[in-house]
């Protein structure tokens, strides 16, 4: 992982811990901005967990909440990705990749394919085995969606991704109608494996984002809070 493999475009990692959702959300749209204008800057995928928050697709309706929106208990953001509101909670790995897809494939379909390969590949040393269910964008394990996938693509350039339930409280899912599916339950890793920890699964996913996207994954020296300027 460390050395670049021939035939591979780089792409720059960063592992961040758990990070407020509105900081990761700018950085993101930094780097979205930063590509456009620099074609050069390297792709990134950063993986992190983010303290409790809902957020909403750009397109959203507020009748899959269990809650009023204003009440200031919850910190509900919407954002300009695709699909319907979803929560995030420390336990889960959220992965944000941005990537220049004209260097992969520009097409949104396979994008979103290839992200649920990623959960289905990383989870599998772990004697699970990743299902996804025709019409709905996830991944699945026994009928229990534990990973849910949401993009935004501009000029071929992407950013937000997926968030894998590994260990976290799903209490907080009990307050929505998860992605706007009635009648799937939401689920975790932690159910079928326990124990199960948010680095084991990193530790699965990096290899299996590499081996999917087909790059040389250099993981950074600094937190990605600092203006990372190796990305040019």
């Amino acid at each position: 992982m460390m050395n670049p493999e021939p035939n591979r475009r780089l792409c720059q990692l960063y592992h961040e811990g758990v990070v407020p959702y509105h900081i990761a959300w700018e950085w993101q749209q930094s780097v979205v901005a930063r590509k456009k204008a620099h074609p050069e800057t390297k792709d990134v995928l950063l993986l992190l967990e983010h303290p409790p928050v809902y957020t909403l697709g750009q397109g959203a309706t507020t009748e899959f909440l269990n809650f009023d929106p204003a009440d200031t208990r919850y910190e509900v953001c919407r954002v300009e990705r695709g699909g319907e509101v979803t929560y995030h909670a420390p336990g889960q790995l959220v992965g944000y990749p941005i990537l220049d897809l004209k260097h992969y494939q520009p097409d949104l379909h396979w994008y979103l394919r290839q992200l649920e390969e990623v959960v289905i590949r990383a989870i599998a040393p772990f004697g699970l085995q990743g299902e996804r269910i025709a019409g709905l964008t996830g991944v699945w394990v026994d009928g229990h969606k534990i990973a849910a996938i949401g993009i935004k693509v501009s000029r071929w350039i992407t950013m937000h991704g997926f968030a894998i339930n590994v260990c976290p409280d799903l209490e907080g899912f009990r307050q929505i109608v998860p992605c706007g599916i009635r009648d799937r339950p939401v689920g975790s890793l932690a159910q079928f494996i326990p124990g199960i920890s948010v680095s084991q699964v990193r530790h699965e996913l990096v290899t299996a984002f590499a081996e999917v996207m087909n790059v040389s994954l250099i993981p950074a020296n600094h937190s990605f809070l600092i203006e990372p300027a190796s990305l040019a």
